[in-house]
């Protein structure tokens, strides 16, 4: 909900407030989160050349805008003023920042993730938004669910680029052991053209083939023809767009597109593999995770969170419901309270008699004053509450809206009790918080699996 800024300006902030890296690898992650081929959920929605799938960089930093998406906000920030997480000093100690975001997505799961550390490195496929919501909740539901019961729910990954899936039977060890190799193939039509030709047209690509291996495809490609393994097809051309992939082999009369289709998914990278090694970092320590055991760390984090922000708020709604009926009862003894304030010399004198029913000092004109006086028994706050209290707040109507607010509190109190002492209403808090979630994002599945 705020003006896009230039990505200098983040990158620059990053690095002082929070990373001290390289520029060039801030923006580079930064542009990454951005670009919708790379990501299925996008989390930086970015404005000026931040690169194609082809492989063209972004444009310097000076000149591209950023600002996020609405789903990072959603999905990934929110309630973060609600003690969710614990915050942790930076690496200079000047600022906080959040330990752990309070994510309500897998983002592990649903982006995926690649990255080299010391001695080990992560390769995690991403998936469809909607069908790991609509697992996790079947887990809620159901914590016995096996890895096969989840991949009814989701198939397998879902890569922004599509493609197809080749090896489905293969998929369950996969996701049990955490480790393997996907097969993945572009997507291929065989469309007819005029004088009886046919020609193949690519319509999507292999995830693993994004970026500099498009010019290599069409290389190994024209190698083909050049070192006549294959004398079918007359020309090659690349008519991708912003609409999409779309690289059109023209074959000659009477070839055979079938063969020629075989021959590419085995010589070139239009099959491709994508290899898969479930790594995070669980309970501090990195480790290889299954499909299942992902989720369960989610779902316990998903508790964690909500346990800590039904807390807060029911903090928040006990400490209105003592100041509520702190003012409830001082519109009953308003004419006291009145009578305390003109006979006082100071704040403290007041307070102290609102609390503990001190009058010493004080001058009350009726014995029977005096002897209320010394009976008022608020807290604290209750009267800090009734010092601070507006005149306006006597008129009948006032009175009328202090008693619905303090109704609508104890509603919400009892409300929070219930959710923080019955995992059934927990879990339903969380699941309608994901369907929300899925609503609004959600994307039909753009891989195949086969």
């Amino acid at each position: 909900d705020r003006p896009y800024r230039k990505c200098a300006r983040i990158v620059g902030d990053t690095m002082g407030k929070y990373h001290p890296h390289g520029d060039s690898s801030i923006y580079e992650a930064l542009v990454v989160m951005s670009q919708d081929f790379k990501k299925g959920l996008p989390l930086v929605d970015g404005h000026g050349n931040f690169g194609s799938i082809e492989g063209d960089g972004a444009a310097a930093m000076r000149y591209t805008e950023a600002r996020l998406q609405k789903v990072s906000e959603e999905a990934l920030l929110a309630d973060l003023d609600k003690d969710v997480v614990d915050f942790v000093p930076n690496f200079d100690e000047t600022e906080k920042e959040p330990g752990v975001l309070p994510a309500r997505i897998p983002h592990l799961l649903i982006n995926g993730a690649e990255g080299i550390a010391v001695g080990m490195s992560t390769s995690i496929p991403p998936h469809n938004l909607g069908e790991t919501i609509d697992a996790i909740s079947a887990y809620m539901k159901n914590p016995d669910m096996t890895v096969e019961d989840l991949l009814e729910i989701m198939p397998g990954p879902d890569f922004p680029t599509g493609g197809i899936v080749t090896n489905k039977d293969e998929l369950a060890q996969i996701y049990k052991t955490g480790s393997g190799k996907i097969k993945i193939r572009g997507k291929v039509e065989v469309e007819k053209v005029k004088g009886g030709k046919e020609q193949i047209v690519i319509t999507e690509i292999p995830y693993t083939m994004i970026g500099a291996n498009i010019g290599k495809f069409l290389n190994d490609i024209g190698t083909l023809v050049e070192t006549k393994k294959t004398t079918d097809i007359v020309d090659i051309t690349n008519q991708s767009s912003k609409e999409g992939i779309r690289i059109v082999l023209e074959l000659r009369k009477g070839a055979d597109a079938e063969n020629l289709i075989n021959m590419l998914y085995k010589k070139t990278r239009l099959e491709d593999t994508f290899g898969v090694n479930m790594l995070a970092v669980a309970d501090e320590k990195p480790e290889t995770l299954s499909l299942k055991q992902i989720i369960e760390h989610h779902v316990d984090f998903q508790f964690d969170v909500a346990t800590r922000k039904y807390t807060s708020l029911l903090t928040k709604e006990q400490e209105n419901r003592e100041i509520q009926e702190g003012l409830i009862q001082a519109c009953d003894v308003i004419d006291l309270i009145i009578e305390i304030l003109r006979g006082s010399k100071s704040r403290e004198q007041v307070k102290n008699c609102l609390v503990r029913g001190e009058t010493e000092g004080i001058r009350i004109k009726t014995k029977t004053s005096q002897r209320q006086a010394s009976k008022l028994r608020f807290t604290e706050r209750q009267a800090a509450a009734i010092l601070d209290m507006r005149l306006y707040k006597l008129i009948g109507l006032e009175i009328q809206t202090l008693m619905e607010e303090h109704e609508e509190t104890l509603k919400k109190i009892a409300r929070y009790e219930d959710i923080l002492n019955n995992y059934d209403s927990m879990a339903d808090v969380i699941i309608t918080d994901l369907k929300k979630i899925k609503k609004e994002y959600a994307k039909p599945r753009k891989t195949a699996v086969e």
